[in-house]
């Protein structure tokens, strides 16, 4: 048991990550063509469906490009800032910190998971992963412009309590890439033991219903357990309609990748009060200062 304790050097964990990262996107794309395989001999593939792959896919370009540009450097620099001036310990990395990083990663991603869908301003950008009506493995490359800012303030703690930067990125990306896979209507129902504790293609669906009982449901990253412990959890019962309760209706990539903020700021901007306009950008998506739910 002594390779459990074995010290992962931050070159070694830097290889690590590129190598999942990499072969992530290989076995990603590989479920993908067996989508659109399985979809062909259905005959179920049309202009919209490859339309709307071909903006998911977009969308990550663009998502890239404002991530590394604006928010990468930023991100990366305010984690190590926060761990070699603030962290209580120095915690060494190997195989238990980097098994303990992913649970606490995961439950950090559950919360900031919930706090977009629940505060105007984060909906706005996570809007555009939901607003697809399909559901395939291209549907989690649909990003928003700011997706890559909302995980600062829930994880950087992590960075507090003395984990490496290098072991949170690396949590980070396993908890979604994990994510990733679960964009499928390949995979049906898993063993009731693995759909008991782990969050799994069936949940996720429900997660991008649109239907009224599977709104707010599910935001589980690696573990559903959280959603059960925290009172939003709901199985896979009726068809799921996928997509925003207002649907975009379109696959031009700008179109759908700023349709969110451009909603949320017609809103802003149409208040008729500092509170109104205040409200929009804090309150749940759906809020309106005379209490009349609205698109969301």
């Amino acid at each position: 048991m002594d390779y459990l304790y074995q010290i992962l050097s931050d070159e070694y964990l830097e290889y690590l990550h590129r190598f999942i990262d990499d072969w992530g996107f290989v076995i990603a794309g590989s479920i993908l063509l067996l989508e659109l395989l399985l979809l062909g001999v259905r005959k179920l593939v049309t202009k919209n469906v490859l339309g709307d792959a071909v903006a998911n896919f977009i969308t990550l370009g663009m998502f890239i490009a404002i991530n590394t540009v604006l928010i990468g450097v930023m991100y990366v620099t305010l984690f190590y800032w926060v761990y070699l001036n603030f962290a209580l310990v120095y915690l060494p990395s190997n195989l238990w910190t980097l098994v303990a990083c992913i649970v606490l990663a995961d439950i950090a991603y559950y919360w900031e998971h919930r706090f977009v869908h629940r505060v105007g301003f984060g909906w706005a950008t996570h809007a555009v992963h939901h607003s697809s009506p399909y559901f395939n493995i291209s549907v989690a490359y649909r990003f928003g412009p700011l997706d890559g800012l909302m995980p600062l303030p829930f994880h950087l703690p992590l960075a507090l309590l003395g984990f490496n930067p290098l072991v949170i990125f690396m949590s980070e990306m396993i908890v979604q890439l994990y994510q990733t896979l679960l964009h499928t209507e390949v995979v049906g129902k898993l063993p009731k033991p693995v759909e008991a504790v782990f969050n799994t293609p069936s949940h996720h669906r429900v997660h991008h219903g649109s239907n009224p009982e599977y709104i707010d449901k599910n935001y589980a990253g690696i573990f559903i357990i959280w959603d059960k412990m925290f009172g939003t959890f709901e199985q896979e019962k009726a068809k799921v309609i996928y997509g925003v309760t207002t649907p975009v209706n379109t696959v031009n990539p700008l179109k759908i990748f700023f349709f969110g903020y451009g909603r949320l700021f017609k809103k802003v901007f149409a208040a008729k009060s500092l509170k109104g306009a205040l409200g929009y950008l804090i309150k749940p998506p759906g809020w309106h200062p005379a209490d009349k739910m609205t698109e969301g």
